[in-house]
């Protein structure tokens, strides 16, 4: 029974009840597991032995669906929502997410999955709007919101557009980058026809921002590798890059390496800095528990020197790289096969980026200039970088690498992924 500090819930995925969980109010953190009915509807990576959840591990899972407190503007919001923490957000709206089908029920409550999922009920833009800075428009706020479980530290915020169901994100900084990055990063893989989520530009007061559907359906759930990571306790000797491919092959995920070595090229051509655990992972039937394949790659904004200043914005300068390397051109040699890559697929690009960015107030034509010249670069280093190598110095080159430890093989922390 509740004692007023702490509620009962029915941690659900779906219409499948998963355990009996108590969430302390003060804390906003799971208190207590109780009974467990189905362990094997348990979230990814969360141990469970002998019929018991790892409460510590479920609270991690629990506390990472909230908004991250680096969210650009999250204090003001919080201000306006009169609320002291994002957390206190996640059972205002019984932790529903549209990322996957995990929720929790009051004890004792009728409320079932058919009347209240996101994915097919409407849903305020309350918080959304918030969150975004625009206040409210009623005076009584609805927190019943997709928007209280979104990750990431750019401002965003889900909204229902010709009935479908679509993130729409902004960006940072001087230059507003982020959104024009996301729709050249799904052009770039649209000519190469590597899997991703297509983006568009929408344009709010002068602010540019970037759209996408959702590509997570009724029917299916993302699991980050950060969680796919978990399945398995990763050998000191064993590289990152590595221990995601065992866990994957582990569980029977289809396509694993083909989809890294899209990815990895895909980072390289655009200099993505900030490809970190919790923005790529695999797809899985939230229903059967049936998994599905990789991703597609999506959350690619934080690329094209999108912090530098004009003059930093250098094709060969050295650059944050993730998830599996420090640096791009290590990470390189991690692809095991190029033979579906046609870089003259991309001739042209560097004018659709100029199309991209033409009007914008932040991206001035300087700025424009210097980030065509340095693309073109990329593009030129990345094919002279598959001449040096045979197709069977790449798998060699493969071979050899993954059997050995890595120097970069600490995980990164979780507030660094946050990002």
């Amino acid at each position: 029974m509740s004692d007023g500090s702490h509620k009962q819930y029915l941690l659900m995925h779906k219409h499948v009840p998963v355990a009996d969980i108590e969430l302390d109010e003060a804390t906003c953190s799971i208190s207590a597991i109780g009974h467990v009915y189905h362990e094997q509807h348990a979230p990814v990576g969360i141990p469970v032995k002998r019929g018991r959840i790892d409460r510590a591990a479920l609270n991690e899972w629990w506390r990472s669906r909230a908004i991250p407190a680096s969210r650009d503007g999250i204090k003001e919001a919080l201000l306006e929502l009169n609320l002291s923490t994002t957390q206190k957000l996640l059972d205002k709206s019984l932790g529903l997410s549209l990322s996957d089908q995990y929720w929790i029920c009051p004890s004792g409550s009728d409320v079932n999955w058919s009347k209240v999922n996101f994915f097919d009920n409407p849903f305020s833009d309350d918080v959304g709007n918030v969150l975004f800075g625009k206040g409210s428009s009623s005076e009584r706020i609805s927190l019943m919101s997709p928007d209280n479980t979104s990750d990431g530290w750019l401002k965003k915020k889900w909204a229902i557009l010709e009935g479908k169901r679509c993130l729409i994100k902004g960006g940072s900084g001087a230059t507003q980058q982020e959104p024009y990055n996301e729709v050249l990063a799904s052009r770039i893989m649209e000519r190469l026809d590597i899997p991703h989520v297509p983006y568009s530009l929408l344009l709010q007061d002068d602010y540019p921002y970037s759209v996408c559907e959702n590509f997570i359906t009724p029917q299916t759930e993302l699991v980050t590798a950060w969680y796919v990571m978990r399945t398995q306790t990763k050998p000191n000797h064993v590289s990152i890059y590595q221990h995601y491919v065992n866990c994957c092959k582990a569980l029977g995920i289809p396509g694993i390496v083909d989809a890294l070595d899209r990815m990895i090229v895909v980072d390289y051509l655009i200099a993505n800095e900030d490809r970190h655990q919790n923005n790529f992972g695999v797809v899985r039937n939230a229903e059967t528990l049936e998994w599905l394949g990789p991703a597609p790659i999506y959350d690619s904004g934080s690329s094209l020197w999108f912090s530098k200043p004009l003059g930093l914005i250098s094709p060969t300068a050295k650059l944050t790289c993730k998830p599996f390397k420090q640096d791009h051109e290590e990470q390189l040699k991690l692809v095991t096969n190029v033979d579906w890559l046609d870089l003259a697929a991309l001739q042209g690009i560097d004018e659709e980026l100029r199309e991209i960015g033409r009007g914008s107030l932040f991206m001035d034509a300087s700025r424009c200039d210097a980030l065509c010249t340095a693309l073109l670069k990329r593009i030129e280093l990345l094919a002279e970088f598959i001449r040096s190598r045979s197709s069977t110095f790449w798998r060699d080159e493969h071979s050899a690498d993954v059997a050995e430890d890595i120097a970069y093989s600490g995980m990164q922390s979780e507030e660094d992924w946050e990002r």
